[in-house]
């Protein structure tokens, strides 16, 4: 059996699993205390992620379907690193979100907001060398959701990423700058740690922005240690 290293767990990084604030949480939590199930060989070695599953423009969510989505073009970048700052080359990086309106191209996402016909709102791509990714997509809108009377997420993008293996997925999510909506959200909120919760939000990028093409948001991830990048659905050591 493979032998992984273990890691301490910093203090209030990462959500509880029941948020209660967040409403759903309480019925889709754990009632038992998590079984750390250990990864064998099989885990850790197959199946594998690698270039082969980037297709050519998995990295541009704008043009899809015969035609350019509608919005306010954006450029998504940064780096994943690992505790001591070093790149985590390979990884698998995915992303979907909402379009422009703040509908997601989904057969439950039925609010009165237009869809378009050009945007699917995922992308895909491998970070290089140095750990870096981008994508070019559009700005999000915000959209109600039921957790609680007049209730809006604020713009964001859903990030997985992907180790060698399935077994090794972590998943979180990105803000903007400047929303207003942020202080009002129980998702960001169920973070207990204020310096955590700023790690979730985007750095507008002018040096990374295209001249009258696109903005840039810069946004790091980081895996492990007391400057991780929260993320959803944690493990209790």
């Amino acid at each position: 059996m493979i032998v992984l290293p273990s890691y301490e767990r910093p203090v209030g990084v990462h959500p509880p699993l029941d948020s209660p604030g967040y409403g759903s949480t309480a019925l889709r939590h754990p009632k038992r205390d998590l079984v750390l199930l250990p990864q064998n060989l099989t885990e850790v070695t197959g199946p594998m992620l690698g270039a082969d599953r980037i297709r050519p423009g998995d990295d541009d969510l704008t043009h899809a379907l015969g035609g350019e989505a509608q919005g306010q073009r954006i450029r998504v970048f940064g780096r994943v690193l690992d505790s001591d700052g070093r790149p985590v080359r390979d990884s698998l990086v995915e992303v979907w979100q909402a379009n422009a309106a703040g509908r997601y191209r989904h057969a439950a996402d039925n609010w009165d907001a237009p869809l378009d016909p050009h945007f699917t709102g995922v992308g895909r791509v491998l970070t290089d060398a140095d750990g870096r990714y981008g994508f070019t997509t559009v700005k999000p809108g915000a959209y109600p959701w039921r957790n609680h009377h007049n209730a809006w997420r604020p713009a964001h993008i859903h990030f997985s990423l992907f180790g060698r293996a399935f077994t090794q997925r972590l998943v979180t999510q990105m803000y903007f700058p400047d929303d207003p909506l942020i202080p009002y959200d129980p998702v960001l909120g169920a973070i207990p740690d204020p310096a955590a919760r700023e790690r979730l939000v985007s750095r507008f990028s002018l040096a990374g922005t295209t001249p009258m093409y696109q903005l840039a948001f810069e946004f790091d991830i980081v895996l492990r240690g007391p400057a991780a990048t929260p993320m959803e659905a944690p493990h209790d050591d």
